[in-house]
């Protein structure tokens, strides 16, 4: 079969690719951004790219294409594909007609923590002696890729709520029919395609009643909304976890001690904060549903190397630290600065991307300022896309927070300011601007 796909340097549509591949199809793409590093990850494994979507690059003799969420009406390639009336679908739809029907699939749906705690589930059962298959939105250090289609009949999925493509509207995660399912945390984001909190909760709603009675849901006992989730109709087994709520089927201290009943589990990580923790817990009580004994999942955990971009340490210069991490949105930016706070001697320095369509229209913009309590200093960029104002962020918390005109003020800024024993942390759900290598060749030089 051969495969053309729209969108194809997303994580999700070059999972799809690298998965394809594996499947003994002939896969080719186009995005309008070719860049490292999963333009090499594709690359490595044979697939063509094309640099931009010009109309003249599609394949007159491909089976089907794959059309990425982030593709709209317009887009050279998509409309001749409705001109010459050609096959397409959406990667979610793709993946589950050919992958995911024949598999007991593990998804990991939630606001936050999906990607670590989707890496921790597939590393559980890799470590265990399995042969999972997985997508995953971002790169496991115990891994060498991100995807791979797995000989066991286990299946771990990152279940993303954002839209399938722009011809379904449904969440991804409706596609995946999973058997073991968790729900790690829900609040309100993707203000561009979800009107409130109430239409994300309807959608996990809908995600939930797609589970056999033989399932089970792993689900987060502290989170309201998904207690309200839970509240519209559960037709599955259950199995609790909390932080905070000892009566929880597994409660999780502040020692990192994993309470299930009267037996006790110790759990050890080296990733700090926790969240990372909580994290683990869903992904072990999810393993177990799957056949792996806890303490078997309590020894893997020791050996989780974490994931890329997730509180990654880059570099170390003269002393100063610096942090590579995803967070883009207010909870997750909060937690991040949580877990790094007292790391070292020095100051913790927050440099801020607001990227996301959702931040960018400052639906979170009350709550932005408050999840800097940690940070010693925060660094933004002016951003002309912003429906508001960066500048009255500073109002709304005590840390001390400065806006650049650019990405090479914020360099030139931290060369000459930070000292030994500070922790830089770059906060971004993108390539911002290249900031990172460029900080550690400024820093190095």
């Amino acid at each position: 079969m051969k495969i053309y796909i729209l969108g194809i340097c997303g994580t999700f549509m070059a999972g799809i690719a690298q998965i394809a591949r594996e499947l003994g199809c002939e896969v080719a793409g186009s995005d309008a951004n070719v860049y490292p590093p999963m333009s090499t990850q594709l690359e490595q494994t044979g697939i063509e790219l094309h640099h931009g979507y010009d109309a003249d690059a599609l394949p007159d003799d491909c089976d089907i294409f794959i059309i990425g969420n982030a593709i709209t009406r317009g887009n050279p390639q998509f409309e001749a594909i409705l001109e010459r009336g050609l096959r397409y679908t959406s990667g979610p739809q793709w993946l589950y007609e050919a992958v995911l029907q024949k598999r007991w699939v593990l998804a990991v749906a939630g606001t936050h923590g999906k990607t670590t705690a989707s890496s921790m589930l597939a590393w559980i059962l890799d470590d265990a002696g399995l042969d999972p298959g997985y997508l995953i939105g971002g790169i496991c250090q115990n891994f060498s890729q991100s995807a791979k289609l797995g000989s066991d009949p286990f299946f771990v999925i990152e279940a993303d709520e954002y839209d399938s493509a722009l011809f379904d509207k449904r969440s991804k995660f409706i596609h995946y029919h999973p058997r073991t399912l968790i729900l790690n945390n829900l609040e309100f984001d993707h203000a561009d395609i979800f009107e409130d909190l109430t239409a994300i909760k309807r959608q996990f709603h809908h995600l939930v009643r797609t589970l056999p009675k033989s399932a089970l849901v792993v689900v987060n006992h502290d989170d309201e909304s998904l207690r309200d989730v839970m509240a519209m109709g559960c037709w599955s087994q259950q199995s609790s976890f909390s932080t905070v709520d000892p009566n929880a089927d597994f409660f999780l201290d502040k020692k990192n001690i994993l309470h299930q009943g009267t037996k006790d589990h110790a759990l050890e990580l080296s990733q700090q904060g926790q969240f990372n923790a909580s994290n683990a817990s869903a992904a072990i009580i999810a393993a177990r549903h799957a056949g792996v004994a806890i303490e078997v999942s309590l020894d893997a955990m020791r050996r989780f190397a974490g994931v890329r971009r997730r509180q990654e340490v880059i570099a170390e210069i003269n002393g100063v630290r610096i942090v590579d991490d995803f967070a883009h949105h207010p909870t997750a930016i909060a937690l991040t600065l949580e877990a790094l706070k007292g790391n070292t001697a020095g100051r913790l320095i927050g440099v801020l991307d607001i990227r996301s369509n959702t931040m960018k229209m400052g639906v979170h913009g009350d709550e932005l300022g408050q999840s800097f309590a940690d940070a010693d200093l925060i660094l933004l960029c002016e951003n002309p896309d912003l429906n508001w104002d960066i500048a009255k962020i500073a109002e709304s918390t005590s840390t001390i927070v400065e806006v650049k005109t650019d990405t090479q003020q914020i360099i030139d800024y931290l060369l000459h300011n930070c000292e030994p024993g500070d922790q830089i942390v770059i906060m971004s759900n993108g390539g911002f601007d290249n900031i990172h290598q460029r900080l550690i060749q400024a820093l190095q030089n």
